[in-house]
């Protein structure tokens, strides 16, 4: 299959995309992360997955740049349900991408991480799938994440620490009295 791969940051897309090469798939990359906090972190993570991409001989077609106010419209005052609103943005510009590419389908690189929510991501894809008329490409990454990891390691990959958004980085870096004072 010719796929378009929507990839978050290069130590996210090290193991999906040897793995999809290997299976004998063609394969272009996307970076469409306007949820990523601050642009120097963006800047970071555009890096190290087009560092990847030339590594693995993958194209990176064109993308529509930080839209960072376009992903706070959209999750400000629901902030609890900030993932769906995330992952639908950022698989339906891929989607899109996808269809004006004729690719025979669009993954995510988001699948490889244990820490995002597998199962929405996955429904999210199919929803976006059906809306915009291009196949969702569905594997479960998981297992190789840490391969994947290590070969990050290897290749000397800038490696954040939290998932990229202002909520994210909060709850990571944000002292745990904050976090149990915000739940009450």
């Amino acid at each position: 299959m010719r796929l378009l791969v929507h990839i978050c940051c290069g130590p996210c897309a090290a193991y999906p995309v040897p793995r999809l090469q290997a299976e004998g798939h063609e394969l272009s990359g996307f970076f469409y992360n306007p949820n990523i906090h601050p642009y120097r972190e963006y800047r970071e993570r555009e890096d190290s997955a087009r560092r990847l991409a030339r590594e693995y001989g993958v194209e990176m077609v064109g993308s529509p740049g930080y839209e960072l106010e376009g992903y706070l419209r959209q999750v400000c005052n629901r902030e609890d349900i900030r993932c769906r609103f995330c992952y639908e943005m950022r698989l339906r510009k891929t989607a899109e991408a996808a269809r004006e590419g004729a690719y025979d389908g669009f993954t995510t690189t988001l699948l490889v991480s244990p820490r995002q929510k597998h199962a929405m991501i996955r429904e999210v894809g199919e929803q976006v799938a059906a809306e915009v008329g291009v196949p969702f490409y569905y594997e479960d990454y998981r297992p190789g994440y840490r391969e994947g990891t290590e070969r990050s390691k290897a290749m000397g990959l800038y490696r954040q620490t939290y998932c990229g958004c202002i909520y994210s980085e909060r709850d990571r870096y944000a002292p745990r009295a904050d976090k149990r004072q915000r739940k009450e």
